[in-house]
């Protein structure tokens, strides 16, 4: 089997694993005073420091949730209080849901924001929360967030980024956005676990979990103390620089997804986003013609594991909202995407390549014209 289905989850490092274990086989809760409970809270905040040193935020910042999913949602209930909330109109649906009403905000063919109509909008109109996604999960296009961060900051609106699919993959941080949210199973930890990172002036959170005052009254419930732990190693192990310092070497990944794209494009294949900058383990495959879920099928029964749009619609393979947005018409249910994991060797792009042939070539006969 080949995976190349790291947008819907990474495979679990083995730094993770470790730190899950050695959480397990801590007793105690990290509410309690007690010896046991303080072992239990020194887990959750050496965890807390390892994604503020990572990302920004300051360690009290760093609010603990079940995934990137509570993330989003917590941030857009809190922040988009009695404000108007904008989103991009290739927000991941975790966005979308928490915000049915919001206004949304066009892309162009590549998936990119109209930056120019974000301003008109913050420009003429209410106190306002703009929900924008720093890495798209179906295409890898990656949005330009420090300009967009500045249109907010100097129109007074508050910026949520939604970083699930680009923390580990790129550098990533806080700066002047008010919150972000990360998930650990796109960083190859477990899942169960993500945060929501808040900027130094965003101090009213309303939570929408109430319980015994963890995570300072903004979430509550009893930490997932292995998932954490777990979380906290995948985000030490996704770093840009090893345990010596020194930056690792890049562009491995993005080689092989080239390799990938090149050997597709040879069989018809059109790379969606391909003219904006894009995550480096991400390609967008659209096969002119082919059902998405007839390739996602073909391709699964000769051992490789993609998707077709996002993982989270209850194994539904669906018309892309993403691709829609985009303008591309029918390509939008023809489209599947590869996402290479981060241990993906440099075999994986012939194997991939072979098996893509045979699978366009065999749907392309299965729907040519029977002969008279």
């Amino acid at each position: 089997m080949l995976y190349l289905d790291a947008n819907a989850t990474e495979p679990l490092r083995p730094e993770a694993r470790m730190a899950m274990l050695t959480a397990a086989d801590t007793v105690g809760n990290p509410s309690s005073v007690h010896a046991a409970g303080r072992a239990a809270r020194r887990i959750l905040e050496d965890a807390r420091e390892s994604v503020a040193t990572r990302y920004g935020p300051r360690p009290a910042d760093v609010v603990f949730t079940s995934g990137g999913t509570e993330a989003n949602a917590l941030a857009v209930q809190a922040l988009g209080a009695g404000r108007r909330i904008v989103i991009g109109a290739t927000e991941h649906d975790a966005v979308r849901s928490a915000a049915p009403d919001a206004t949304i905000l066009p892309v162009d063919r590549d998936g990119l924001a109209d930056l120019g109509a974000l301003a008109i909008l913050l420009a003429s109109g209410p106190a306002t929360l703009v929900c924008i996604m720093w890495a798209n999960n179906e295409t890898g296009v990656l949005q330009p967030i420090a300009e967009v961060t500045a249109i907010c900051r100097h129109h007074g609106a508050l910026l949520h980024v939604d970083a699930v699919q680009a923390a580990g993959r790129i550098p990533v941080a806080l700066g002047g956005i008010h919150s972000m949210a990360i998930s650990s199973h796109k960083l190859g930890g477990p899942t169960g676990a993500g945060a929501l990172l808040l900027a130094p002036d965003v101090t009213n959170i309303t939570p929408m979990i109430a319980g015994g005052g963890q995570e300072r009254g903004r979430r509550g419930g009893t930490h997932a103390l292995p998932a954490i732990a777990g979380f906290a190693a995948a985000v030490n192990a996704s770093s840009d620089c090893g345990p010596d310092g020194r930056v690792k070497p890049a562009g491995q990944i993005q080689r092989i997804r080239d390799s990938i794209e090149a050997a597709a494009i040879g069989c018809g294949a059109v790379v969606c986003g391909s003219g904006a900058p894009r995550l480096p383990n991400t390609t967008c495959l659209a096969l002119p013609g082919i059902r998405a879920d007839a390739q996602v099928m073909a391709l699964d029964l000769d051992g490789i594991c993609v998707s077709a749009g996002a993982a989270c619609s209850s194994g539904k393979v669906a018309t892309s909202h993403v691709l829609t947005a985009m303008g591309l018409g029918a390509l939008a249910g023809q489209a599947i995407r590869v996402s290479l994991p981060y241990n993906t060797t440099a075999d994986a792009a012939p194997v991939f390549a072979t098996a893509y042939a045979r699978m366009a070539d065999r749907l392309r006969t299965a729907l040519a014209p029977r002969a008279a």
